[in-house]
């Protein structure tokens, strides 16, 4: 019953903190005058990752490797096949030249670097992190220096400028809400899981990484009931880029991270290398430059296909 609970009082903290980290980026976008690509890459990015970070890191440091690896291999496949997929099948996406020329290729590269450090060795070492990190902050850099728009926003004038005060507000209690919604619903999903006697793996990449990916799932919906949909694309595109190279990387830097359970390697990371491969082709065909229902409905069948294989 505790456990229900906890999942009860978990989702209802990431719904609002969408909701209130959504209004702080919109808010920060028009204030700095940079397009909201830019701050979902980052500002939305950066907060909806901080769950992954979090459960990695104290998964690493207690000697829990595998689902620290799990959490991130298992959310990234879910950003994509469950949240991407629910919210272009709530409604459809036009993709500008950028989305292809710069944040998918990244996302790519993020994704062979993880996977040729961890798949021959089975472990991140030290200083693969800090190159992980690195490529972060060069990716930031030119993002923020060239600030190219991937996606349409469909309804500009209803963007209210909010106070500096109320900006800052709503980026903290977002933030705080998401990582503490997080918290709780990773620790009744996990309990649920354990109860019962599933592996360590198949708990990260399914239970938890659902957990964690609540957050995305939550600020997209909402960006797409708002008309936010630059928000809502970049935000999963970012998060994908932050979990590989700041929430592993970081985690490697204070401590390696090594796999345990191989299943991770020879099942869970082909699929998301098989997801991430699958957004391009599907923005261009049937309709070029557009993520519409029947390709949100290709992204979730996949997901489902993946559970399924993996329980």
């Amino acid at each position: 019953m505790q456990n229900i609970l906890f999942i009860i009082a978990g989702l209802v903290l990431l719904i609002f903190g969408g909701s209130w980290l959504l209004k702080s980026a919109v808010a920060l976008s028009l204030r700095l005058n940079i397009p909201k690509i830019v701050i979902g890459m980052t500002v939305v990015s950066f907060a909806t990752s901080a769950p992954e970070l979090i459960v990695s890191i104290k998964a690493a440091l207690d000697g829990f490797p595998d689902l620290a690896l799990g959490n991130v291999v298992g959310s990234n496949i879910a950003n994509l096949g469950l949240v991407l997929g629910v919210t272009i099948v709530l409604g459809s996406i036009d993709v500008k030249k950028s989305f292809y020329t710069t944040d998918w290729p990244v996302m790519i590269i993020a994704s062979l670097l993880f996977f040729g450090f961890i798949y021959f060795d089975h472990e991140i070492q030290r200083y693969e992190g800090i190159a992980m990190v690195v490529f972060l902050v060069a990716f930031l850099i030119y993002l923020l220096r060239f600030q190219k728009p991937a996606v349409e926003d469909e309804q500009p004038e209803d963007d209210i400028l909010l106070p500096n005060y109320k900006t800052a507000l709503f980026l903290i209690l977002g933030g705080v809400a998401l990582w503490g919604g997080s918290e709780l619903l990773i620790s009744g999903a996990v309990g649920l899981a354990k109860f019962y006697n599933v592996s360590e793996r198949v708990i990260a990449v399914t239970v938890v990484s659902i957990g964690t990916s609540i957050p995305e799932l939550a600020a997209s919906i909402i960006a797409v009931i708002k008309k936010e949909k630059a928000i809502s694309l970049g935000n999963l595109i970012g998060s994908n880029i932050f979990n590989l190279l700041a929430v592993l990387g970081i985690t490697s830097i204070i401590t390696p991270i090594k796999a345990k359970d191989l299943g991770l390697l020879d099942n869970d990371i082909f699929w998301m290398l098989g997801i991430s491969f699958l957004l391009l082709p599907l923005v261009f065909f049937p309709k070029r430059m557009r993520l519409g229902k029947w390709e949100g409905i290709v992204l979730l069948l996949f997901y489902l296909v993946f559970i399924y294989f993996t329980i």
